[in-house]
């Protein structure tokens, strides 16, 4: 009897593969492309960023040639989050990128799970193909694969499932005992490429009890450090997974097509990668300030989604450290902003603007000389995403602002103004040369000429010096950006006083011009009694 138990619980799997629909073949190019672009992305990224920025834009040109072939769409949603993810993630460290990629794969092997077996189901002959491809995806030895074939050959749809959830669960176990209970890259790897190898055998895993949900409560203790929580979570997921290894020991009985469509009423569909569960972990050696964001796969349906509210927080602490200087803690809080952008609810992640929030929210966590206006744009930017998910207009001068602080920032922005900076001297010189300093009006117009001008050298000089303290990691030049007046609301004030004092000062030199110039009231009352003072009425 437990046998049979044992038959109908494997042949479950093949029934929800009946629930996904009419199985339509995979463009197989696609997938290989995809693979090996996210795949090589994570052997890039040591070397090279660049690189694999490069290899993920392949991916993402793969992946829109497969997702028209992908029958789940809850499946491709989350593949699609997972590519977001992967960009997000190359921003900060290795680990994080590979932890995004593994769950993009595991998305991957499901979706060729589910349609491969679905075309085994109509016929033995469907699927041939399909099924020599996710042989080689779970990583069967050359006589483990030929005994898979061997079993499509002849018709038994259920061994082939069971040959390969066999593979998947020992891959989860191997994994669970690598991950130790401790906060470092390694167990976060780990445990991250045993969420990845469930996910194939979320469907299937009903005697063990295991569900997704309990992989990502262990990733939420581990980047938390809650060690004995996790000590704890380890130890069930590995009873479980020890289970499900157990059940699939024995051979499964032989269960034709037709009882396996009927078994389907009594299965449930599978809840593919509906939603995301984003998780945190800092890399060894790496301050907790600087902590990224990976989403794990959390794939159960009606998942109770979360507000914007994370977001907004985390965006408003980046507010409040790049506002006193603190880019780098700024860029941490950002990846934090990312972290929840995975979280918020489904009608935001599929409204309008949400994948631009996604790769500007990345991108600002690499920049350097990050300033206020940059995550000012971000918050306007989030705004905009929630009112296009409510159906409310959106702001034209937040949208203008988003694109404005995604391209006129960092480097450039400091480069730009140091260089005006550098020429504001050169109209001070030539009114110098031009008329000299020895009377008294244009020496008042001079000094408010300078005063006008004075923001500008400020934010030349002392921008440049912030965004190298930025570079550099030296507290005290990071703190220069503190004395420019486009830095925070303190400089307004003290703006308006610097030009009240540049008008008063052009005024009373303009006026004195003036006077001599005799426009203004009698010209001999006014004249400076020296040839010095006449100097410039007479060389006019």
């Amino acid at each position: 009897m437990n046998r049979n138990r044992q038959g109908w619980i494997r042949a479950s799997g093949l029934a929800v593969a009946l629930l996904l629909g009419t199985a339509g073949a995979q463009d197989l190019v696609a997938y290989r492309q995809l693979a090996a672009g996210l795949d090589g992305a994570v052997n890039d990224r040591n070397q090279s960023a660049q690189a694999a920025l490069t290899r993920l834009d392949a991916a993402g040109v793969a992946f829109k040639q497969l997702r028209p072939t992908l029958r789940n769409r809850q499946l491709a949603a989350g593949l699609d989050d997972a590519l977001s993810g992967a960009r997000a993630a190359l921003a900060r460290t290795p680990a994080e990128l590979e932890a995004q990629v593994m769950l993009a794969r595991g998305l991957m092997r499901k979706a060729l799970y589910d349609q491969t077996l679905a075309a085994l189901v109509s016929g033995p002959a469907n699927g041939t193909a399909q099924l020599q491809l996710l042989t080689r995806e779970f990583g069967l030895s050359p006589q483990g694969a030929s005994a898979v074939l061997a079993e499509q050959k002849a018709g038994r749809p259920e061994r082939v499932a069971w040959r390969l959830q066999r593979a998947a669960a020992s891959r989860v176990l191997s994994s669970l005992k690598a991950t130790r209970a401790e906060r470092t890259t390694s167990s976060y790897v780990n445990l991250a490429r045993a969420t990845s190898w469930f996910t194939v055998l979320q469907d299937t895993a009903d005697a063990s009890g295991l569900q997704v949900s309990q992989f990502g409560d262990a990733l939420r203790q581990l980047t938390a450090g809650k060690t004995t929580e996790l000590a704890a979570s380890l130890a069930e997921l590995r009873q479980g997974t020890s289970t499900l290894v157990s059940s699939l020991t024995a051979e499964p009985a032989a269960v034709a097509p037709r009882a396996l469509a009927s078994a389907s009423t009594g299965s449930r569909p599978a809840a593919a990668a509906s939603t995301t569960t984003s998780v945190v972990v800092s890399s060894p050696g790496t301050p907790t300030s600087t902590s990224g964001a990976a989403s794990t796969a959390a794939n159960s349906a009606g998942a109770p989604s979360v507000d914007a509210a994370p977001l907004y927080a985390a965006l408003g602490r980046a507010l409040t450290a790049t506002g006193h200087g603190d880019a780098a803690g700024g860029r941490s809080e950002l990846a934090r902003a990312s972290m929840a952008l995975r979280a918020v609810p489904a009608s935001l992640r599929t409204a309008p603007g949400y994948t631009d929030l996604v790769f500007n929210v990345s991108a600002a966590q690499s920049r350097s000389a990050l300033r206020v206006s940059d995550v000012q744009a971000l918050i306007a930017q989030t705004g905009n995403l929630e009112a296009a998910a409510a159906g409310r207009p959106l702001s034209t001068l937040d949208t203008v602002s988003s694109s404005v602080a995604r391209s006129f920032s960092g480097w450039l922005r400091v480069l730009v103004f140091l260089l005006l900076a550098a020429v504001a001297v050169v109209p001070l010189y030539l009114l110098n040369l031009a008329f000299g300093t020895r009377n008294t009006y244009w020496r008042a117009v001079m000094a408010g000429l300078a005063l006008l001008l004075l923001p500008i050298f400020l934010e030349g000089l002392f921008g440049l010096l912030g965004a190298l303290g930025d570079a550099t990691g030296a507290g005290a030049l990071r703190g220069a950006v503190n004395v420019s007046l486009i830095q925070g609301a303190y400089g307004l004030p003290l703006w308006a006083l610097v030009c009240a004092l540049a008008i008063g000062l052009m005024s009373f030199g303009f006026r004195g011009l003036c006077q001599q110039f005799g426009l203004m009231g009698s010209p001999s009352s006014t004249r400076h009694p020296t040839q010095t003072g006449l100097e410039w009425d007479e060389d006019l």
